[in-house]
């Protein structure tokens, strides 16, 4: 049994190491690193697998280069915008908008999230109507198509829509489509076959380098953006098929939240796409006056100030944490909140409890069902201990919820792709939208009061009564919450 022996050595000499550079030379907060320490001591072999699967750090990896007329434009820009947050000076189309100059300045300030204020905004709650609205845009598009989803499934819709790409192709329309490696992964090269003969162009986000096998699981592009013509935007939590539709028997309907942008907006999420596709194509992408085309006159009746604000693990700042912590603790009235997962951070947790304890309205809704099962117990943990507190928790069980929305004080909402958990918070990339206009506000306000109807309240008293089994689950979760 010599050669077990040396295996063991082996494996304990790579932990060793392994834990060295979490706790060393890896820029991690100490809830992650005391879970990997966790997971390399108990489960050393497992835990090394783990560890090449999810444990890389991109924190210190400059991945975006900007090209110079972009860089010098937004450069511009955003000087501009600081300077007038900073004197006062910044010209709002509502003088409620003013209320939120920190927040707007945060994200000025850290990521380069220009306010813009003559946008119009149509949102989608259901996956019918949402991908009916995008086929009927992609076939009246004149100029380009740039599309953006982590997950395209190999069924009915993920075809519909590439037979409808393929056909703007062929027209001469300019089509990109950039999909996510680990997402998409359903997806094979005869899936793109007829679309690249047309002229359209595709690639790959973060793909394996060896074939068949993406060991990358983490750190992966997670938005959902189109751009049609530089003059059309969609952004949101619906991805590319069947289920999204309601159409899988395991879900159900699909409660989602989708977005529709025209305006100044729109070269925002325009910006955004270049800057992922250079990244993961080679035929790169040059800043063309096309995709940057004038809509400042395209909506007088509809002016929204919104932000877009992305994030992803080679920032300098978690953009997500400092966005929702500044949001919660700006609430006066009441925070409305849904998303999937619920995995927050400890800063994030006892905001929303100090925000409940101060009188504030707190809400809310995570899915009844669940599609990553230590997810939702670590979810269930963390509501628990927020019901402690006087939040109230609904449990959507009319399909499966999807949605990632923050409503505060009916006054300013965040709508995109970043869920409340840790995934989203450090590890994946992704876009939101902050909006800052009351009318829109209410309409998701009016959303989330409409799905209490299909929810079940969670109660302490309820909660306090979950078997055994259920709360050492929970526990065990919440251990390695912060690598889920």
């Amino acid at each position: 049994m010599d050669w077990l022996s040396h295996v063991l050595t082996v494996v304990f000499v790579i932990n060793i190491l392994l834990a060295i550079t979490v706790v060393f030379l890896e820029r991690r907060n100490v809830a992650a690193t005391w879970s990997w320490l966790m997971v390399l001591l108990f489960i050393p072999i497992l835990g090394f697998l783990l560890y090449v699967m999810l444990g890389q750090n991109l924190s210190r990896r400059k991945l975006y280069k900007w090209n110079r007329r972009m860089l010098e434009r937004v450069q511009t820009v955003i000087s501009e915008q600081r300077e007038q947050l900073i004197d006062g000076t910044l010209p709002y189309i509502d003088p409620m908008v003013s209320q939120y100059r920190d927040l707007i300045y945060l994200n000025v300030a850290t990521n380069d999230a220009f306010l813009t204020q003559d946008n119009g905004v149509h949102i989608f709650t259901d996956g019918m109507a949402k991908f009916s609205d995008l086929l009927m845009k992609i076939e009246a598009a004149e100029n380009h198509i740039h599309l953006q989803y982590y997950i395209v499934k190999n069924d009915s819709l993920g075809h519909k829509i590439m037979e409808a790409l393929t056909r703007k192709a062929e027209q001469g329309v300019h089509v990109k489509f950039l999909y996510d490696d680990i997402g998409s992964r359903s997806l094979k090269e005869s899936f793109f076959r007829d679309f690249l003969k047309a002229g359209g162009q595709k690639a790959a986000f973060f793909p394996s380098r060896i074939p068949f096998l993406n060991y990358r699981v983490n750190y992966r592009n997670h938005r959902k953006l189109v751009i049609i013509d530089g003059q059309i935007g969609y952004m949101g939590g619906f991805n590319v098929g069947n289920e999204y539709l309601g159409l899988d028997p395991r879900f159900g309907y699909w409660r989602d939240t989708h977005l529709r942008l025209t305006g100044s907006v729109v070269r925002a999420l325009q910006s955004r796409f270049i800057l992922d596709w250079n990244l993961a194509s080679v035929q790169q992408m040059e800043v063309e006056p096309q995709y940057f085309p004038d809509n400042t006159k395209a909506n007088s009746l509809e002016q929204v100030p919104m932000q877009i604000v992305a994030s992803g693990p080679n920032e300098a700042w978690p953009h997500f944490v400092f966005t929702f912590l500044k949001m919660i603790h700006m609430a006066k009235c009441r925070i409305l909140l849904q998303t999937p997962y619920f995995i927050p951070e400890e800063s994030m947790l006892n905001a929303l409890r100090i925000a409940a304890l101060s009188g504030i309205d707190v809400r809310i809704m995570i899915p009844q069902k669940a599609d990553h099962l230590f997810v939702h117990w670590a979810s269930l943990y963390y509501v628990g201990e927020l019901l402690r507190a006087g939040v109230k928790c609904y449990l959507y069980d009319q399909g499966f919820l999807h949605a990632k929305t923050i409503i505060v004080d009916g006054q300013v909402a965040s709508v995109g792709t970043a869920n409340f958990d840790i995934r989203s918070l450090r590890l994946n990339f992704e876009t939101n939208a902050l909006i800052y206009h009351a009318e829109t506000a209410k309409k998701l306000e009016n959303t989330f009061w409409k799905d209490m109807e299909g929810c079940m309240e969670l109660t302490l008293e309820e909660y306090d009564k979950r078997s055994l089994r259920i709360r050492f689950l929970e526990s065990i979760s919440k251990l390695v919450s912060p690598i889920l």
